[in-house]
Order: C-alpha cells, then structure tokens, then sequence
C-alpha cells in the first residue's frame, strides 16, 4: 500500500509542489542526485571511478512534449559525453537515456524524433568510447521503446536496453533480448502500473526477477543485474557460477545514494559494480519512485523535509 501511494504521489503536481518548497528536500535531493549541472555529475561519476565503481549517467527528465525541449536534453548527453570523455571517465562511464526525454512522447512523429536524437547520442557515445542504456518506462511505452533499440542496434549493437521484472511480458523479452552481443539491465520496475499487466506483490516480482535472471545469465548476451536486494544479489553470483560465466561477462548495479557500503564491498570482491547516477533539476518523479521501491528511506526523507536547515 505505501509503495502505491508513493508512486500515485510520483504523479501529483500538487505533492511535488509541497515537496519542492520544503528546505529539507535539499538534504534528500543531495543523497540520491549528483546535482544539477553536468560538471556536478562528472564528478560524481570520478569519484565513483576513485573507488572501484563503475556508472550510468541519466540526465532527468521524462515525458517531454515540446520538440526544443527534446532537442536540450539530446544536446545536455552530447556535452556530458563531451566532459566524461575530456575527464578520462569513458572507459568506466557510459550514459542511461529515457526516450520520453528525447521525443517519444511527442504527439507528432514522437518515434521518429526520438529515433533521431537516440542515434546522435550513440554516435556520440561511440566517438568516446563509451555506451548508452536505454531505460524502460511505463509499460504503455515498452513495445515503441523495444522497436526504437532494435532499430538502433543495426548500427550500434553494444546499445543496453532495460526490462522491468514485474512485468508480465518480461520473462519473454529476456529470451528475446539474450542474444550474443547484447545488454540488458534487469529491475524490478519503479511505475504504478495496473494489475492485468504487472505483478503486485513483493514476492510475485521477486520470483519473476529470478526466472528472467536464468534466462539472462544463461544467454549469450550481457545482464547487467539491478538490485539491492542481497538475496537477489547472492542468487545472481550463484548464477553466474552454473552458467560458467567469469567476472566481467555480467554486472551488478545500484542506485547512487543507495547502499553505497555494499556497493563498494561487490567491487572489491572482484564483481563489476555500476552505480546509476541521475543529475539534473527535474528530480521529483524519480525521487519518489526511488522512495517506492525502498520504503525503508522513507524515514529519512520525512525528516529531511521537517528539517529547517
């Protein structure tokens, strides 16, 4: 019930107005985001590199429904690309990108346009030696973002998709994504989605991960496993154990901000470690979502919102 009611507040102007002005919000914003800037992102993703880390860049932002709009965060990743690959960073950085942001959700040739701005960000991305995820959203843009990234992997093979396990369909799509070369990020999901298309409860979405992580690790391709659950996290290294798969044929990922001890105890351990890292002004849906799939910090982001400071 909490998780609903955190994602249901995901969408609420009315909330997200509350939120935004409350001075607290800064303290929880400063946990969970880089910052506003490109350069603050940088570095962030430097000094996750100092540590043994790897990371996912996300510029924020999603749903965007004015064609310049999409044209400014297309060209927000060309500069980030630009400053991580000046940085020295592209060997361990590479960028996450929701096609919303870039087009998808515009109400004209929204595909297209998004299409094209994709396919800059990947030739960007390929000058600097790096590569780009492209992350799932709500599940009424699964099949335009799975048509997009196949389209996109003609020219650019290494482009990462995301499934979401708690959706129904997913343990499908990891048979279809799992061939040689390709990438995937398998999550639970962070949207409020309706029951006859995803799985509702904690357990039903743990046992799908599970079953989409065999399919995954005993593909061809390259899972890259995101969870903090350590449970999911001990079945995955087991995984990879049955499958025969050495260390750097598979990864692990968390969010910034979100057991960063454990994060640095899977690098050391020898695991490859990415950390997502999101930067930008447009913070609230992700923020609350994050809050949805770890109720525990709720806590904290409560009284970061009391605190005066």
């Amino acid at each position: 019930m909490l998780r609903r009611t955190l994602l249901a507040a995901a969408g609420s102007e009315r909330t997200r107005a509350l939120i935004e002005r409350s001075p607290g919000s800064r303290q929880v914003v400063k946990r969970y985001v880089a910052g506003p800037a490109t350069d603050d992102a940088v570095a962030v993703a430097d000094a996750l590199i100092e540590d043994g880390l790897l990371a996912t860049i996300d510029h924020l932002g999603e749903d965007t429904t004015d064609s310049n709009q999409a044209i400014l965060v297309k060209e927000a990743y060309l500069l980030l690309l630009e400053r991580l690959a000046a940085a020295g960073l592209t060997p361990h950085a590479e960028v996450s990108v929701k096609l919303s942001a870039i087009g998808q959700s515009l109400s004209s040739d929204g595909e297209k346009i998004a299409l094209e701005h994709a396919h800059a960000v990947c030739e960007a991305a390929q000058r600097a030696g790096t590569t780009v995820t492209f992350d799932m959203e709500d599940h009424t843009t699964t099949d335009s973002t799975l048509k997009i990234v196949s389209e996109l992997r003609r020219d650019y093979p290494w482009a990462g998709i995301v499934l979401q396990a708690y959706l129904r369909r997913t343990e499908a799509d990891c048979k279809d994504f799992a061939a040689p070369g390709s990438r995937v990020r398998l999550c639970k999901g962070a949207y409020r989605e309706p029951e006859s298309v995803a799985y509702q409860e904690k357990q039903e979405v743990d046992l799908s991960f599970v079953r989409c992580m065999r399919t995954l690790m005993a593909g061809e391709g390259y899972p890259m496993l995101a969870t903090h659950d350590p449970r999911l996290i001990e079945i995955g290294g087991a995984l990879a154990v049955r499958n025969g798969r050495s260390i750097g044929s598979y990864e692990f990922q968390m969010l910034f901000g979100v057991r960063p001890h454990e994060q640095k105890r899977l690098a050391a351990a020898g695991e490859r470690m990415r950390v997502y890292v999101p930067y930008g002004s447009e913070w609230y849906g992700y923020l609350m979502r994050r809050l949805a799939e770890r109720p525990a910090n709720l806590g904290f982001f409560a009284r970061s919102l009391l605190s005066k400071d």
